[in-house]
């Protein structure tokens, strides 16, 4: 058997992990936290457990995409979803003014056109464009030949989502309701390639759910069946460095050495190059990772509310303090929040009240860039006294949207980009990676493949980040050693 040593446990490494150990490799993941899942970890203060990351999903329903690749992971059956309202999975206030996402494409168009009745045919040429562009990635469709649908795929790579809708809409607060949860993707205006938003608005138009107890739920059943397929998971081990010679790796070291005849990081590119120092990556490739351009980070506060006081909220509300969702990376202390995600955590099926829930804003690493090297809950008053300050402008923000939203709530605890990119490692602690952008052409694409042959890259810098764009990922790196026909034609049979 060859010896495949994987570097990081979140959903790339442990889906990547798992499909390789089922096809007859020696699989060792390694983690540097003690507990597994990158994204999907879960955590617990005051007795209550919160969503880091994968807070919710879409199409999960039987046939939908999503639900052919967990059928393919054999874990859809252990997982327990909790489906968002049907006819407002997404929920968008502009200015006090709100709009609903409802699931499938008649409901979608004829919800959004109550309040844009003028705009309905071109409502339609949106959703059929959305599905169109989606559906032109073969992993998508799991069509072999890639050739058929990449002529699109790389044409709205190329085209900003800002300049698209302004083709299809004409009405400018339409346009401005249509991008209403780009905190999904973390969108720039004039930047953002219209297939990211596409990819995203037709994964939860398709249907949208979230995992009861946590998404950790995910990770766990992963590393199960990684184990019984012969493999391991260690946590508490972090790499230190991609060993290599004669121009291949041969090993990992990380508290002892991991022999590998493969080696799979499913972590940043920027930590991988610090990991390896063979001359096989050159200079000119670590100049373009050191420069990519990465997606901005969170602000989170993590809201525990007092029992039986506010109703389960079944929809993600996108809040805005002015009447569009873009800009709101481009603040000062006066400006900051100009928008927010706000959401509850599924304890049950049929849950009448909420427990606690989070609220996401943007925030740059500039502002916590000063505390870097210091330890997660060690990092000092200052820093206390930042956070504290924020979340108090948020929490203030909320009220409004939602009266007596305060008065609910029993206590609450907060995360930046830098508890981001220590539990992570994502560069600057960006929410998604590297950011697509269409001034950059492909030259923002990392592939999977590295000039190390037995190097191979994953997670959610290659392809795209989310559940479903790290799976596509995880297809697309295992497929280097499987061939994707294989891996197709296992999906395939898996789904029968």
């Amino acid at each position: 058997m060859k010896k495949c040593v994987v570097i990081g446990a979140g959903l790339g490494g442990l889906s990547s992990g798992l499909i390789l150990a089922r096809n007859g490799y020696d699989v060792t993941v390694l983690e540097q936290e003690r507990q597994v899942g990158g994204c999907l970890q879960c955590f617990v203060r005051g007795g209550v457990k919160y969503e880091t990351g994968m807070h919710f999903i879409g199409s999960a329903d039987k046939g939908q995409v999503l639900y052919r690749f967990l059928r393919y992971l054999d874990i859809i059956d252990d997982i327990q979803l909790s489906r968002l309202d049907v006819n407002g999975y997404d929920v968008v206030s502009l200015l006090g003014q709100q709009f609903r996402f409802a699931n499938g494409g008649e409901q979608f168009v004829e919800t959004l056109a109550k309040d844009f009745p003028h705009e309905r045919d071109n409502l339609r040429r949106y959703y059929q464009l959305v599905e169109q562009v989606a559906g032109s990635s073969s992993l998508h469709t799991l069509r072999l030949d890639e050739s058929a649908g990449a002529p699109l795929n790389t044409q709205y790579q190329l085209l900003s989502i800002n300049a698209v809708l302004d083709e299809i809409i004409g009405d400018e607060m339409l346009r401005n309701v249509l991008v209403g949860n780009l905190p999904l993707y973390a969108a720039t205006y004039g930047k953002t390639p219209f297939s990211t938003h596409a990819f995203i608005a037709d994964f939860y138009n398709q249907s949208a759910f979230r995992v009861v107890g946590g998404s950790d739920a995910i990770a766990h059943l992963l590393v199960k069946k990684i184990q019984e397929a012969g493999g391991k998971v260690l946590c508490a081990r972090k790499a230190t460095k991609i060993v290599c010679e004669d121009g291949v790796a041969v090993g990992v070291e990380a508290g002892g050495f991991f022999p590998a005849d493969v080696v799979v990081a499913a972590i940043h590119p920027a930590r991988v190059l610090e990991l390896c120092d063979s001359p096989m990556l050159r200079p000119a490739f670590r100049r373009r990772i050191a420069s990519l351009p990465q997606t901005i980070g969170g602000f989170s506060v993590y809201l525990k509310f007092k029992p039986d006081t506010v109703p389960y909220m079944n929809s993600n509300f996108y809040g805005y303090r002015q009447s569009t969702p873009w800009g709101c990376e481009d603040y000062n202390e006066e400006t900051w929040p100009k928008g927010y995600l706000y959401m509850h955590f599924c304890n049950k099926e049929q849950q009448q009240y909420a427990a606690n829930g989070i609220l996401i804003s943007y925030m740059h690493f500039k502002e916590v860039e000063k505390w870097m090297g210091t330890k997660v809950g060690h990092r000092g008053d200052d820093y206390e006294r930042m956070k504290k300050h924020k979340a108090e402008l948020l929490l203030d923000l909320v009220e409004k949207d939602f009266p007596g939203f305060r008065n609910s709530l029993q206590e609450y605890h907060t995360s930046t980009p830098l508890t981001y990119y220590d539990y992570t490692g994502t560069e600057q602690g960006g929410m998604y990676g590297i950011a697509k952008d269409i001034s950059e052409g492909m030259a923002t694409r990392v592939h999977h493949r590295t000039k190390i042959p037995n190097l191979l890259l994953t997670g959610q810098n290659v392809n795209s980040h989310g559940i479903l764009g790290v799976l596509v990922g995880t297809m697309v790196t295992c497929a280097e050693l499987l061939t994707t026909q294989r891996i197709f034609n296992d999906i395939i049979q898996a789904n029968r």
